[in-house]
């Protein structure tokens, strides 16, 4: 039965530079790259080709020796270029130089009557040989999920509260027969899958079309698209139980898979930030280069920027030729916080437009943050100790307690780690927490060290 939740806690970083609502189809990267770092807790990859090697899309590029069934494949066709490593011989980077017209390797085709028909064992197989795979995440942990586990239910959020999130009705048009093939797979999985919408705004048809499924709506500030709030409000995860997460892409390109027999690694993605004075979305593939989009997207080198794969909370810092990634559907740009601020002039004593949950930047920081704001990548402040201010509570729309449940895991207490909700959280359900944390702390490095904890142990 589809539930309405209001959220009460969390908090909206409205920023400005959101992109604009038309697709350019004519820029293209011409060096993509699969990246091992992209897939928490990969630990072992090994790797299937060499630099020289002709592969196409779909061809398998390395697998996880921990997880030997889950295939990590090629988003294009072309030259295995670089395989770039770091310290002791880290994989970090497979990068391919694209062919002009990508090449697919072919997989079974079936037609919606024939999804029907088709058996979990031989639709989990192609998932797996495809590439697919990798796009299901599991809870606890949220990692990649195993193919022998059984998930009691999917869920699918539908919307994004991030920064500059991608508006789905410009990254998802036209793709609602895709959308619907892959739900029907998913069903194969589980009886229960359900797709959380926006509930103050009007919600897209790819979501509404699709039968058999629980639509939920979320009403309320950022967390409320992190799917894991809304596995908390909806099916809690209990001790023993998994729960699989996708995203609205990946449940298109396991749509895609099977109507059309390839692996489709295209996707439209945002180019977003104060720093781009042409923000828009680009059509391209999983893994592309950034360089010649943000030459499109004009930056504004006047001063120092940084580029981010993903959001300004949980994204990753790459360099202007560095790589999408595999996740990720926005790219942005922002001022790089290099530059030190006088408190009388540009501090919390000054009329400063400054975004701050606490208000401590100044007069018009609560107005500014509820018209769009410039934010830059300065911490204004450096690590310290613990402060405990009541605060991360405000922002966490979960029955948890963020502050006991980070002070358990730098203490190690495996037993106050799981009774206080680990298994419930991952980085992005508490990355508002490390936004507004007056002690500086990397609060999403340590909940991964939590996590890690309990995986080991």
């Amino acid at each position: 039965m589809s539930k309405t939740v209001r959220l009460k806690k969390g908090f909206n970083i409205n920023l400005l530079g959101e992109a604009s609502n038309n697709v350019t189809y004519d820029v293209k990267s011409a060096i993509f790259a699969l990246k091992p770092t992209d897939f928490i807790n990969l630990k072992l990859p090994k790797l299937l080709v060499k630099e020289g090697d002709q592969i196409q899309a779909g061809d398998p590029v390395f697998y996880d020796k921990s997880n030997e069934r889950v295939k990590y494949t090629s988003p294009v066709s072309g030259e295995v270029a670089e395989i770039r490593r770091g310290d002791k011989r880290k994989l970090l980077e497979i990068k391919i130089l694209s062919d002009e017209v990508i090449k697919h390797k072919s997989f079974d085709k079936y037609s919606i009557s024939d999804i029907h028909k088709l058996s979990k064992d031989s639709a989990k197989d192609q998932m797996i040989e495809s590439g697919v795979w990798p796009n299901i995440i599991q809870r606890p942990y949220a990692i990649v999920a195993n193919p022998d586990d059984t998930p009691k239910s999917i869920f699918i959020s539908a919307f994004d509260t991030h920064p500059l999130s991608p508006d789905y009705s410009v990254t998802f048009k036209g793709e609602e027969h895709f959308f619907e093939a892959g739900i029907e797979i998913l069903k194969k999985f589980t009886d229960k899958i359900h797709i959380s919408v926006d509930g103050s705004k009007e919600v897209l048809p790819i979501f509404t079309k699709t039968e058999g499924v629980e639509v939920n709506k979320f009403f309320g500030s950022h967390p409320a698209g992190c799917v894991g709030v809304q596995i908390h409000h909806i099916d809690p995860i209990s001790t023993g139980e998994t729960v699989w997460t996708i995203s609205p892409f990946g449940v298109i390109q396991i749509g895609k898979l099977f109507l059309n027999g390839i692996y489709d690694a295209s996707k439209v993605i945002a180019f977003a930030g104060s720093k781009l004075k042409k923000p828009q979305y680009y059509k391209t593939y999983i893994g592309a280069c950034v360089d010649k989009f943000l030459k499109e997207s004009e930056v504004d080198t006047s001063s120092e920027y940084r580029v981010i794969s993903g959001n300004v909370l949980t994204g990753e810092k790459i360099s202007n030729n560095g790589f999408v990634g595999f996740y990720d559907q926005l790219v942005t740009v922002i001022p790089e916080g290099n530059k030190p601020r006088f408190f009388l002039t540009d501090g919390w004593l000054s009329f400063t437009k400054r975004l701050s949950f606490h208000r401590a930047w100044g007069l018009l920081s609560f107005i500014n943050g509820r018209k769009g704001s410039t934010v830059d990548t300065n911490k204004n402040g450096e690590e310290r100790a613990f402060v405990m201010t009541g605060a991360f509570e405000k922002v966490v729309p979960m029955d948890i307690l963020p502050t006991h449940l980070i002070k358990a895991i730098l203490a190690e207490d495996f037993e106050g780690m799981e009774a206080l909700g680990i298994f419930e959280v991952s980085e992005e359900d508490l990355a508002l927490c490390e936004f507004i944390d007056v002690s500086k702390h990397d609060i999403q490095k340590i909940v991964r060290k939590g996590i890690n904890l309990m995986i080991e142990g």
